[in-house]
Formats: structure tokens, C-alpha cells, sequence
């Protein structure tokens, strides 16, 4: 017998910790409980619909219940659900990786597997401590890693290691390696002038570190374009080349997380190509199954690869791995996604849709509590302000324009006070158009203004 939504709701409450979740605020919210789904709604217990606008926190790409996605899993099924990788292999994880390797930058040529975003940040790290010691006539002990300012790379101990927001990290500070930190320039498209200048700083910030701990950094560790846990900053036009070119000068691996960028949600399949970097390894995840299941992917260069080979007794091995490493229907998923795109021209939809966004929401640019509304193809953060102010904590400002957009049927989830909007890289412009236009209704009625009749329109 189904459960009823009191049931569920009861069971949840007594039983589930959810993540990110404030849990005492979350118990009185009645927040929706998802049972179903279909195109880009989710359907909660009672039969409510609701846009899927967080794209199910940053990972779905063609909507739910896909039929070549759905096809390709039923498909597996019927032949081996999961077999690992140690010491064997299974035919959708060689596919997967071909595949990958023919659509990723150039010089890419390995794939190692994993589960979720940050196991697969994990793994760059330890190939790039392990490689500097195992390279061939330059073993070297670096044990240092570069990251940025706003950097998130998920929330095992090494990946908080190389993380910037506090509120994710500061309390497990012990528990964590040093890593050398510097900024990078935020884009300002209005103003090219102030970009230039910024570039310009921090490309000469980034250039003095290197040279400080020249012989001691493993790898430069960077979201390439857009920091999305950091409230979708943008970087300036340049830098990520900029800091391609100075890793390779000072002899540093190159480490791009693509994990909530990649898969066409900047308008390129993977957002180094704005840029044509090739990295000497790239972290995918998220988006690599469409959203189904959980699967993530570490892409390196034969020249890291071939310092890990050698007779077993030589101890160069990568003794590292998972028990649901290359699981067959995970990528049997990712297979059948990845063909989705090119198939149905999702990287153009983004590119239409990145226009219709921008158009959309150019009004809340006049809205006295907007700070600033920053973009990449279907990646958006709206910023709110309280007098150019951070709101106070407490009254949870982005958390009550989310509730406003919930309660017209639309799903999102903010950063503070930063109103996150991730739709489907698939999602046609008529539902892109309803999402800004909640999204507007939602910011009017927490924040009303003498702007809120243009924001209805």
C-alpha cells in the first residue's frame, strides 16, 4: 500500500537528514515530497506540479523520463546491472570512455572513473601529488595545490582542502591540508576597461605564486568560467587561457572542474572550449548521465598516465578506486545522454536561451534591492542587496524568494542571497519564459517597489 503525503511526510521527518538543509526549518517548511516526474516538472505527493528550474540541483539536461535515456538503462538491465572494474571491464564504460575522449579538448586520452563530483576531484588530486613523484627522471615530492577565491569542489576532506567558502569548510579546518590561494578577475562586461585592469592584476597575482612555490604545486585547480557555488561569479574573458599559459610555464598541471559546467550549460560542451584550453586533466560529473544516476569521470593526459606504469613490484600503481567505479548502467546513461546532445542541437537551444534569459530578466536590473545579475549561457545568479548591504542573516532573504517561486510552482534553490536559476539545458524558451517571469513575481513580493507592475509583465 502507497503511503499518503502526512505518512511520507512523517517518515521523513523522523528518519532522513538532508544535505544542505537547515533540518529544524525544514520540518515546519512542508517542503514538497517528489514522487514523479515528467519533461521538466516534478510532481509532488499531493499531484502538484513544479518547474524543475535547479535542473535537480545542476544536473539534468534533457528534462525526466527521457525515452532514449530510460531505453539505454532497460537495455542494460537486461544484460548486467554492475560489475567492477578491478581487474575487469564491461562494455558501456569502454564505450563511455571513447566516447568522451573523442568530444573532450585535445591531449585528453584517459579516463579514470568514479561516483560523484567530489570523489572525482579527489582523484586529480592524488594523480597529481602521485605523478610529480613518478614521472620519469624528475620525481619530485609537490604536495601543494592552487585554487581560487569563491572555489567549490565538493566536501570530502581534500576537496574542502582546496574550497573557499567558509560556511562549507572553516569548522573542519583541522582536518585539512594547506593549499596556496589567490582571486581571480570577475567579469565586467559593462565596464571592459576594469576588466582589463583586474585581468591584468591577477594574471601578475597568479604568475608571483607560481614563481614563489615554483618546484612545490602540484596543480592549479579551477572551475573554469563560472564558480557556481560561489553564487555563479563569472571570471573575465581571458583568465582561464591566461592561467593555462602560466601552468604550463612553471611546469604545474592544469586541473579544470567541468563538474557543473560541462555538458552544455555555457553553450560549449565543456566550458574550456570558450577558451580552447586543453587541460592536463579535466573532472566531469553531474550533467554525465543527463541527471539519472551517479557517475563521475577524471579525464588525463598520456603523459600522466604512462608515469603510472611499470611491474607491479615497482609500486607505481594508482591504488585508488570504488566499489561502483564504471558502473554499466550509470554509463549506459551518460551513453545515451551525451548522444542526446549533439542529436537534438542542445549547445544551440543554450545559445538561444542564454538570449532569452538576459532579455528576460533585464528589468530586475532596475530593481532597487538587485545588485547585479550575472550570466553564462543558462547559468544565472541574481544577487540581491539591502542598500548595496548584504542582508541580514536571518531574515533568509533568497531563501524567501525560493519559497515565493515554490508556491507559484516553480523549484529553485539560492546561495545566501543569491537566487540561482540552472534550467535544463534542453528546456524550450516558452518554460524559460515562465521561470523568469515567476522569478520576477517572486522577487516583487518579497522585496516589493515602485518597479513591481513592470516585473508581472
Amino acid at each position: 500500500m502507497r503511503l499518503n503525503s502526512h505518512q511520507l511526510r512523517e517518515l521523513d521527518n523522523s528518519s532522513v537528514w538532508h544535505p544542505f538543509t537547515a533540518m529544524s526549518e525544514y520540518r515546519d517548511e512542508q517542503a514538497p515530497i517528489i514522487v514523479a516526474a515528467n519533461d521538466f516538472y516534478l510532481i509532488d505527493s499531493d499531484g502538484r506540479r513544479y518547474l524543475d528550474a535547479h535542473s535537480s540541483l545542476w544536473c539534468n539536461i534533457h528534462g525526466h523520463r527521457v525515452p532514449a535515456i530510460d531505453h539505454a538503462i532497460r537495455n542494460q538491465l537486461d544484460r548486467v546491472a554492475h560489475s567492477t572494474l578491478l581487474g575487469l571491464s564491461n562494455a558501456p564504460s569502454i564505450e563511455l570512455a571513447s566516447e568522451l575522449i573523442n568530444r573532450s579538448p585535445d591531449g585528453l586520452c584517459k579516463v579514470f572513473y568514479s561516483d560523484c563530483g567530489a570523489a572525482g576531484v579527489e582523484v586529480a588530486l592524488k594523480i597529481a601529488f602521485q605523478f610529480y613523484q613518478q614521472r620519469t627522471g624528475r620525481s619530485e615530492p609537490r604536495d601543494k595545490f592552487l585554487y581560487f577565491d569563491g572555489a567549490y569542489h565538493g566536501d570530502t576532506i581534500g576537496t574542502m582542502s582546496i574550497g573557499s567558502i567558509g560556511r562549507f569548510k572553516n569548522l573542519y579546518t583541522p582536518l585539512l591540508f594547506p593549499a596556496v590561494w589567490t582571486s581571480a578577475p570577475g567579469a565586467t562586461p559593462d565596464q571592459p576597461d576594469a576588466e582589463r585592469q583586474q585581468l591584468e592584476y591577477w594574471s601578475g597575482e597568479l604568475e608571483r605564486l607560481l614563481h614563489l612555490h615554483q618546484g612545490e604545486i602540484a596543480g592549479v585547480v579551477i572551475e573554469p568560467l563560472v564558480q557556481a557555488a560561489a553564487g555563479i561569479k563569472v571570471h573575465a574573458a581571458g583568465f582561464l587561457s591566461r592561467v593555462r599559459e602560466l601552468t604550463r610555464r612553471f611546469d604545474t598541471l592544469l586541473i579544470v572542474d567541468e563538474i557543473a559546467v560541462g555538458f552544455g550549460r555555457t553553450g560549449q560542451l565543456f566550458a574550456c572550449e570558450h577558451e580552447s584550453v586543453s587541460p592536463d586533466i579535466m573532472i566531469l560529473s553531474k550533467g554525465l548521465t543527463g541527471g539519472y544516476l551517479p557517475l563521475a569521470a577524471t579525464l588525463v593526459t598520456d603523459e600522466i598516465y604512462n608515469a603510472f606504469l611499470g611491474e607491479p613490484w615497482m609500486g607505481r600503481t594508482f591504488y585508488h578506486g570504488h566499489t561502483y567505479t564504471g558502473n554499466p548502467l550509470a554509463c549506459a546513461a551518460a551513453l545515451a545522454s551525451l548522444r542526446l546532445i549533439f542529436q537534438h542541437d542542445v549547445l544551440g537551444n543554450v545559445r538561444q536561451l542564454e538570449g532569452t534569459l538576459r532579455r528576460e530578466l533585464r528589468v530586475l536590473k532596475d530593481h532597487p534591492h538587485v545588485k547585479e545579475i550575472r550570466q553564462l549561457g543558462v547559468m544565472i545568479g541574481i544577487e540581491l542587496t539591502n542598500d548595496g548591504n548584504p542582508f541580514t542573516p536571518e531574515r533568509r532573504i533568497g531563501h524567501q524568494v525560493t519559497l515565493a517561486c515554490r508556491r507559484r510552482g516553480v523549484v529553485l534553490r539560492n546561495i545566501a542571497d543569491v537566487i540561482v536559476l540552472m534550467p535544463a539545458p534542453a528546456m524550450s524558451e516558452d518554460l524559460v519564459i515562465e521561470l523568469c517571469r515567476v522569478v520576477r513575481e517572486s522577487i516583487a513580493e518579497v522585496l516589493p517597489c515602485p518597479l513591481a507592475p513592470a516585473l508581472r509583465g
